[in-house]
């Protein structure tokens, strides 16, 4: 072969060469561009890509300048090096938005690489760029929502599925644990409750959001040493979706309820404090009866002992009228010994305690608390109790304290009523779970507009007292998980009504 021939056959080789790579440009679904190596980084040329990438024909963009399609913020990212701009082996990589034909802006992911003569100086710039908008906003609602986890209040931590680690702490759990976030613990989730509730309750939590992929409740986490009181809240479960759909790991949100502990124990606080108030006004109103009520054993000792005196003066050695009258004078001591003890229990001033007590019995004490008030208004006392002896678990002082201001505003609705027969009829009810109790007079009832009114605070028909036993009896009733409500036609009577939890003997 000749070298002409050779000559013709290299350069057809040289052109098959080159349209092999003109069809791969022109079949690539990136944009591939060259651009003049100036500021204004005009296009040389374009393959038909850029219509699908940014709308224009190469017709259209051939000759313009590329510098102005950038975002003003992306416009200088290779000259700042900017946190986007990657560079290795003369090659940049630039993330950025450019303009769109349609006004709004894109993402574009763009290699570049400067092409220069043999003296160095640059000839042009070869470009390859594809739209990475998808990737990019996904990586920036990511992003988002790192910062939304790490700014909330809530306590937000991922926990592995199979070794219990917790991976990640958000700046809530760290406070709230009174770790140091520069200085990260390593936390496995037995670690953050009691052994028995974690055997229990967050176990089951655990294999419930596993099944149904969340749960939501209120687990109260172990106070740590340096920390604050808290509870999950929520658990969810995230699955391997390319592996069978296997749990991976758990999100699990809490809630620093220290603030909230605190609150409640101030508000068990103002109540208990309340609830003492009220008591002792009930004791001051019914004082002249109370000191009767004491002065009648006090006088019968007074009585014996002169008695006693005066036989003995006639008949020093009558040992047994003296024995008999210690025995009297004894048994009157206890009398008025036990209206102190009632009364001392009555006001003290206690903290919140449950106890189990006999509901019967309570009203029957209750009664005989109130004997001397009622006497002197020819009331008289009845009983329908629950056949079946029924027990609370509750405080009984504030329990008592209830049917006492019950009790002592069915004396006074006779205050104004001329009947003769003038009954308080206490009864109780076993009904399931709960215990009812009523209170009943046949006075001349409540008129339904002071019904409206009856449990406000300060609401009194009295002329005296502060209107408040009713409204704290309320608190009390549903404090302890129970009801207080009245009823009464405004004619014949009327009839408070108790509803409260059991705890059986």
């Amino acid at each position: 072969m000749s070298n002409l021939e050779q000559l013709n056959q290299a350069l057809a080789d040289c052109q098959a060469e080159a349209e092999r790579y003109r069809l791969l440009a022109e079949q690539s679904t990136d944009l591939i561009s060259r651009h003049t190596p100036t500021h204004e980084w005009t296009f040389i040329d374009v393959n038909p890509a850029i219509e699908k990438v940014i709308g224009y024909t190469p017709e259209q963009i051939i000759g313009t300048s590329g510098y102005d399609l950038f975002h003003p913020e992306d416009a200088d990212n290779l000259l700042k090096r900017a946190e986007s701009v990657r560079y290795r082996s003369g090659i940049y990589t630039n993330v950025y938005r450019y303009k769109h034909r349609k006004g709004h802006y894109i993402w574009l992911e763009t290699t570049s690489r400067t092409i220069r003569d043999k003296d160095g100086y640059p000839q042009e710039i070869i470009c390859v760029s594809r739209d990475v908008t998808e990737r990019v906003e996904a990586q920036q609602e990511i992003k988002r929502l790192a910062r939304v986890v790490e700014a909330s209040t809530d306590m937000i931590m991922f926990c592995n599925e199979a070794s219990r680690k917790i991976t990640y702490l958000n700046e809530s759990c760290y406070r709230t644990l009174g770790a140091e976030e520069n200085k990260p613990s390593v936390f496995y989730l037995d670690q953050l409750f009691e052994s028995d509730i974690y055997g229990t309750l967050v176990k089951s939590a655990l294999e419930h959001a596993s099944l149904h992929g969340v749960w939501y409740g209120s687990i109260t986490m172990k106070p740590p040493e340096n920390g604050r009181v808290a509870e999950v809240r929520e658990i969810i479960a995230h699955r391997n979706r390319a592996e069978n759909m296997r749990v991976e790991y758990y999100s699990i949100i809490g809630r620093d309820i220290t603030l909230r502990k605190k609150a409640e124990q101030e508000a068990k606080r103002h109540q208990l404090e309340m609830a003492h108030m009220s008591r002792l006004l009930s004791v001051g109103e019914m004082a002249t009866g109370l000191a009767h009520e004491v002065n009648q054993p006090l006088a019968a000792i007074l009585n014996y002992c002169h008695g006693t005196a005066r036989r003995l003066e006639d008949n020093p050695d009558d040992i047994g009228t003296v024995k008999r009258s210690m025995e009297l004078i004894t048994k009157q001591a206890k009398r008025a010994a036990e209206i102190i003890k009632r009364m001392r229990s009555f006001v003290r001033k206690t903290e919140y305690q449950r106890l189990s007590f006999s509901v019967n019995d309570a009203c029957i004490e209750v009664s005989k608390f109130l004997n001397q008030e009622a006497a002197d208004h020819d009331i008289e006392f009845q009983f329908v109790l629950d056949d079946e002896d029924t027990y609370l678990l509750a405080d009984k002082i504030q329990i008592e304290q209830v049917l006492l201001n019950l009790m002592r505003n069915a004396i006074e609705a006779y205050s104004d009523c001329e009947a003769t027969s003038r009954p308080v009829i206490i009864s109780t009810q076993k009904n399931g779970t709960y215990i009812h109790i009523c209170v009943e007079d046949e006075a001349k009832g409540v008129s339904a507009d002071a019904l409206a009114q009856l449990f406000e605070p300060f609401y009194t028909s009295k002329s005296s007292g502060l209107g408040m036993g009713l409204s704290i009896s309320r608190t009390i009733i549903e404090t302890h998980g129970g009801q207080l409500w009245v009823e009464s036609d405004g004619k014949a009577g009327t009839r408070f009504h108790c509803k409260l939890p059991l705890k059986d003997k």
